[in-house]
């Protein structure tokens, strides 16, 4: 058992609401240079939900379940930073309004740029939602740390989801922990350089063939624990040989050049105590048994 100061961090409510879907406008061009009109950001989706494949949708950076904001209009203003920076993977939602009023999901990340935080309700809650709909979120997880590994800092990770994961202390000194997917460094790319990981999330590019294939990038699946390689988030998102950060997809694959499927940070080491270990069911799906799990 990991011991944690959870009994320390602070738990305390935060409101938001669906927020509609997003779009230019007009032609976006694919890192191919063909040009494309496709649903992307945004939405109460129906037959997209944490579990399913992250590739192979006709749409780009799409969100799955349901994307929340808590001030559309401005959202990357008060009081919508606050719960980009405050929702964490593994909190507990209801809507408390509406057709869908008494519902319970979950919280499964947050996607930068859009300034939404993901939150999963099984399909029959999400045809009854509207985007008047108020959803209170159970905030817990910020400032969570592991005793024992004062090293390897947690970001953005209910501490009941952290037991959860079925994390193992080696005789190494390492804790090994399962993962679906080892992403190799050179294929972090849109998110980067970022002074936080504690909101938003960074893309792992698809746009080689090769590497995509060699990594089996494309097995992705929203929710999906995954290892990003040689890149340190304890400050900020950054390469640095040896390190390890794992993170959880949180939108789908993209078109456009220097992205592909977004990466919510939960765990991250400048060093290699963290040693991922492939497990095909180190799902949010799998683990708490929603989505496509049910």
């Amino acid at each position: 058992m990991l011991n944690t100061n959870e009994d320390k961090v602070i738990e305390f409510l935060l409101q938001c609401q669906p927020g509609p879907p997003r779009s230019r406008g007009t032609w976006r061009v694919g890192h191919t240079g063909e040009p494309f009109i496709l649903p992307s950001i945004g939405g109460i989706t129906l037959n997209v939900q944490v579990g399913d494949s992250a590739f192979g949708l006709a749409g780009d950076h799409v969100e799955p379940d349901v994307s929340c904001t808590a001030n559309a209009p401005k959202w990357n203003e008060f009081p919508n930073d606050s719960l980009q920076i405050y929702a964490c993977v593994g909190n507990k939602a209801t809507v408390v309004s509406g057709e869908a009023k008494g519902a319970e999901g979950i919280v499964t990340g947050h996607h930068g740029g859009s300034e939404h935080v993901i939150v999963h309700f099984e399909r029959p809650v999400r045809e009854k939602m509207t985007y008047d709909d108020k959803i209170i979120i159970r905030a817990w997880g910020q400032g969570l740390q592991l005793v024992d590994f004062p090293d390897i800092k947690l970001f953005n990770l209910d501490p009941e989801l952290l037991k959860k994961l079925k994390i193992i202390r080696a005789k190494s000194g390492s804790l090994k922990v399962p993962v679906t997917t080892l992403a190799p460094a050179a294929c972090m790319g849109s998110g980067i350089g970022s002074a936080h990981t504690a909101s938003g999330d960074y893309d792992v590019m698809t746009s080689d063939p090769e590497t995509v294939k060699k990594y089996k990038l494309d097995q992705m699946r929203f929710g999906d624990f995954i290892a990003l390689l040689d890149h340190d988030n304890s400050y900020g998102r950054a390469y640095k040989q040896g390190a390890v950060s794992i993170g959880v997809v949180v939108h789908s694959d993209c078109f456009l050049a220097g992205h592909g499927p977004g990466i919510t940070t939960v765990m991250t080491c400048p060093t290699p105590l963290i040693e991922p270990v492939i497990d095909k069911k180190a799902n949010i799906a799998d683990l708490l048994g929603i989505g496509t799990a049910v």
